[in-house]
């Protein structure tokens, strides 16, 4: 049997998916809806939930009282992407009838993930509006900053090396060293 053509496959919305989840459709999968399709999501090694342990630690002691920190939680993302980011600093509200569309930062702890994270959520991060995106690249040991989102691209990749410092910038006052959270 032939694959059907790309013009024959309907994209599913995230209120379908969402739907689809509260009926256990996807029970014991490792999936997030990107683009109206479902992604598998990789396996996390010791490596990266160490990583993703430590940036929770420095960003919830840093930030009480300021923000919200979600950990491997989904982002409504437009129509047809919710994507679960290893880290979104939220604005403080009530996330209980919904996901959150709207983040301070969002962070990707990156191994195998690193192209996707480059591009596909990149783009939809900064399609989002999204201010500041970072991809923790395991792989180089430094983190990629995204900043200045316009017409769905960051408009400023930096690069932060294991021995400097980023500042977030909705929140100028905390700042990170890369090696307190990159081993």
């Amino acid at each position: 049997m032939a694959a059907p053509s790309v013009e024959s496959i309907r994209p599913l919305r995230r209120v379908e998916y969402d739907q689809l989840i509260a009926l256990g459709a996807f029970q014991d999968e490792r999936i997030e809806l990107l683009d109206g399709a479902l992604v598998r999501m990789s396996p996390i090694g010791a490596p990266h939930c160490a990583t993703v342990d430590r940036l929770t630690e420095l960003l919830v002691l840093a930030l009480a009282g300021k923000a919200r920190i979600r950990v491997q939680g989904a982002f409504a993302a437009g129509e047809f992407s919710e994507p679960e980011p290893d880290l979104i600093v939220l604005p403080r509200a009530d996330y209980d009838s919904g996901h959150p569309d709207r983040a301070h930062l969002i962070i990707e702890v990156a191994e195998s993930s690193l192209a996707r994270d480059r591009g596909r959520k990149a783009r939809l991060y900064a399609e989002c509006g999204v201010p500041e995106y970072w991809v923790v690249n395991l792989q180089d040991r430094r983190v990629e900053v995204h900043r200045a989102p316009a017409a769905g691209v960051y408009q400023e990749v930096t690069v932060v090396e294991h021995n400097g410092a980023l500042r977030l910038t909705e929140f100028p006052e905390v700042a990170l060293r890369v090696s307190d959270f990159l081993k």
